[in-house]
């Protein structure tokens, strides 16, 4: 019997390429990449095979082969919950992902709890070095395909085009690297088309929830500060050819963290009674901060607000 790891960053059982946050009692959705360079590491004591070397081996392997196994079963609940729209079902049969006690072989080191770890109100995005307010009436994302996504409304609807699940609103974030922009106000006018297309037009899986997006116009675009830094925005209200259509954001601005290259964080709301308030898009910019730290949010020296 071995004890729960303490809390930290560890190797995800669902995906061995990234680092995912540890609370100490299960895992959260906060992912992070992990240093390009990190010595081996001891089996704890506890976990270490008995039978010397070929033991150890054998654990490596088994360990390895879990991981695999464990990867292939979330991604093909997350795929069949996709394909067949039962939110509830997915929620009560999808295996539960192992935890750092239950894999075999060495783990990472933690590398000291986020500054933000455990905190309800926020979303850390580790990647980007910010966090984002968690306001209510949004809740962190479950089932989602995109791992970009940090956020969505609670619950799902029909999709009114192609079957599926649909949801009121959902925000995301990344980091733009497959670009050569360097200016906020350039890349936020390249990206709002992509963000609309993304959503309203065609998703991951190829499907057309709204059966394809027909015009839009412009709402508002400017200049905003973001966690401090000069950053920009455009938003578009879209028509699709079934259901309310919706409004979209992109948000770009410079990280914090790293080579500060530009971040974008898009917003898709269903339009309509049935979507979020529209002013959440510039509460959540707002309350976007750098990871530990206390600078200020967006609206500052902007003509960023709530819009109708």
């Amino acid at each position: 019997m071995s004890m729960t790891p303490p809390p930290g960053w560890y190797r995800d059982p669902s995906y061995p390429l990234v680092e995912r946050w540890w609370d100490g009692a299960a895992w959260t959705d906060h992912r992070r990449t992990p240093d390009p360079v990190r010595q081996p590491l001891p089996v704890p004591p506890e976990a270490r095979p008995p039978g010397g070397a070929s033991g150890r081996a054998k654990a490596v392997a088994l360990g390895g082969a879990a991981v695999v196994l464990v990867a292939a079963i979330v991604t093909g609940a997350v795929l069949l919950r996709l394909d067949h729209g039962d939110g509830e079902t997915a929620a009560q049969t999808t295996p539960a992902v192992a935890s750092p006690a239950d894999t075999d072989g060495p783990s990472p080191t933690p590398s000291g709890p986020s500054p933000s770890a455990g905190d309800p109100s926020v979303v850390v995005d580790q990647l980007n070095g910010i966090t984002l307010p968690l306001r209510s009436g949004w809740t962190r994302p479950k089932y989602i395909a995109d791992h970009d996504v940090v956020m969505t409304t609670p619950g799902t609807y029909d999709c009114p085009g192609d079957p599926g699940l649909c949801r009121h609103g959902q925000v995301s974030s990344r980091t733009a690297t497959a670009t050569d922009v360097t200016s906020p106000k350039a890349l936020a006018e390249g990206d709002i088309k992509d963000a609309v297309d993304s959503v309203y037009d065609r998703d991951l899986l190829g499907s057309r929830p709204f059966r394809g997006v027909t015009s839009h116009t412009l709402v508002r675009a400017g200049s905003v500060a973001v966690a401090g830094r000069a950053g920009y925005f455009v938003r578009w209200k879209v028509k699709t050819r079934v259901g309310p259509g919706g409004y979209v954001e992109s948000l770009a601005f410079p990280s914090s963290v790293g080579t500060q290259a530009l971040v974008i964080v898009r917003f898709a709301f269903d339009a309509g009674a049935d979507g979020p308030p529209l002013s959440d898009m510039d509460r959540i910019t707002r309350g976007i901060r750098s990871v530990g730290g206390t600078n200020a949010g967006g609206g500052v020296g902007s003509s960023i607000g709530p819009s109708n």
